[in-house]
Order: C-alpha cells, then sequence, then structure tokens
C-alpha cells in the first residue's frame, strides 16, 4: 500500500520551489533539491520543512493547540463552515495557507477532480505531521506566511485563507491568472456567548474593511457570504475550541478549566463567519 504521505508530497513537487533561489525542487532519495544544490530532508512524518534564511517559525501552532484543533473539528462543529469553502473553491492546485490539521484542504481536494492536488502550508511542524497523512493527494511544507513562499509562480488555482495570515502579493505572485483566493474571516458575532462567560478575545471590528483595502491592491473582489450557524457545544468542546486558537495564550490552564466548569453542561455558541473570495487579474 502507498504510504499517503509520500505520495502527497510527491504529488505536489512540481508546484514548489527552493525556498533559498526559488528554483524548481526534485526528489533525491529521502530529500528534495534545486539545481543550485540546496537540500531540504523530507522528515519521517512525510512533510517538507522550506525555510528561507529570514523565516520565523516561532509563531506556529503547538501540539496540544493542533490535537484540540483536529478534535474538534473531526467532531463536525465546524461543517458548515468548511461547507462554504468548498463552495467558494475554484480548480486546482489548491493551497492552503494556514492550513493546521489539512482539515478544510482535505474537503476541498476530495470535491475536486481526480487528480485535484492540496498543499498545505503551515508555520507548526506539529500540524504539518497532521496534514502530511489527511489525504494521499494532500502534502505538507513547514513555510512562513510572511517570507517568500516556496511555490513557483502562477501555480496555484486556489489559495484558501482560513482564520490565518496572509501576505497578498505572495498570494497574488504563486496565483495562475484567473486564480481564485478564499478567505474566511470571523464576524463580531463569532463565538460571543463565549466571550461573554469565558472572556474570549474579541474580534476586531473593523476586521473586513482591512481585508478589502489590503487585498483590493492586487487582487479583484469576487463576492462574499456570510456563514450563521448555532453550534451546541458540551464544556469538553469548549475546552478544545479555547484551546485550538490564540484565546490559549491569554486564558492559562488554571483559569480555562475554572471557566468551563461554570458554563452549562450544553453550551449554545454562534458561528458567524464570512467567505470572501478573490481573484487575481
Amino acid at each position: 500500500m502507498t504510504d499517503p504521505r509520500r505520495a502527497g508530497l510527491a504529488a505536489v513537487l512540481p508546484v514548489l520551489a527552493c525556498p533559498l533561489c526559488a528554483q524548481p525542487l526534485e526528489r533525491a532519495g529521502e530529500s528534495v533539491g534545486c539545481e543550485a544544490g540546496h537540500r531540504f530532508d523530507i522528515a519521517r512524518g512525510g512533510h517538507l520543512t522550506l525555510l528561507g534564511r529570514t523565516s520565523r517559525t516561532d509563531t506556529g501552532d503547538t501540539a496540544d493547540m493542533v490535537a484540540a484543533r483536529q478534535q474538534f473539528l473531526d467532531a463536525g462543529h465546524f461543517a458548515p463552515m468548511t461547507a462554504a469553502i468548498v463552495a467558494a473553491a475554484g480548480g486546482g492546485p489548491v493551497l492552503d495557507l494556514g492550513a493546521g490539521t489539512g482539515h478544510h484542504l482535505r474537503a476541498v481536494v476530495e470535491a475536486g477532480t481526480p487528480d485535484t492536488i492540496g498543499v498545505a502550508v503551515d508555520t507548526s511542524t506539529c500540524a504539518a505531521r497532521r496534514a502530511a497523512r489527511v489525504h494521499p493527494r494532500v502534502g505538507a511544507v513547514v513555510a512562513d506566511a510572511w517570507s517568500r513562499l516556496p511555490v513557483r509562480d502562477g501555480s496555484i488555482g486556489t489559495v484558501l485563507n482560513v482564520f490565518a495570515p496572509r501576505d497578498p502579493d505572495e498570494i497574488a505572485r504563486i496565483l495562475r491568472p484567473g486564480g481564485r483566493l478564499v478567505v474566511l474571516t470571523p464576524d463580531p458575532g463569532h463565538q460571543a456567548e463565549l466571550r461573554v462567560h469565558i472572556g474570549l478575545l474579541a474580534v476586531d471590528a473593523d476586521k473586513a474593511a482591512r481585508l478589502r483595502d489590503t487585498l483590493g491592491r492586487v487582487m479583484r473582489p469576487a463576492g462574499t457570504t456570510p456563514v450563521r450557524h448555532r453550534m451546541r457545544l458540551g464544556r469538553q468542546d469548549v475546552d478544545r475550541l479555547i484551546r485550538m486558537g490564540p484565546s490559549t495564550y491569554h486564558l492559562p490552564e488554571p483559569a480555562r478549566r475554572d471557566a468551563v466548569a461554570r458554563i452549562p453542561e450544553v453550551t449554545e455558541v454562534t458561528m458567524a463567519v464570512t467567505v470572501s473570495v478573490f481573484t487575481r487579474p
């Protein structure tokens, strides 16, 4: 049986580029390399680490955050969100910038044609390990979203960006003409109940306007879709939801445990997000 981790990496290698010189990469045993002699080992987990000289990965999610995210997503709580992303996506290859466990990317790849491939990019090695085995046509890469992406110019059909940072110029560079960017951002009402009862971080009310301003320089707006849903979450679900995002840094374990214990056994929590689509001229 073919190892899906190796199959996925082989599938996406044609769209990857050396992070040091931007030349194409080719497989060479248990590593990949370019004609300039730069070599990058394939991790035992099946992912590649392709970092430039000034890249940062110290902001990547921890093992506990990634595990909590996988458990929460696998429980189906964000299914309406995933469905909206799939509906908005264009053709492949598909690159998920800030892919995490690869949950949304897998759904887009499975909904595409049989030859659709997906590149899961994240700063977290822990996330890349999980994304590397999410689907045999998904390859995982550790890279810095704020540096030059290790991806060939104009090689990507769709970029996904879900609750993650983005560099508009880099996205425009890697998208082919007519390619699509699908961005999912939280609205002010997202998870409002948990902000009241637990003190989760608030959503910036100007987020949507900033998104239009920054991406509008290099991309064309192509529509938005609001996604509204009421989630019924048990205490364990709420705990995982807190641990999987940035609120985990502001609510350390003793305080989080006490706060979760005080809420009802089942809490209705609002999902309020917007899927925005942009196209490359």
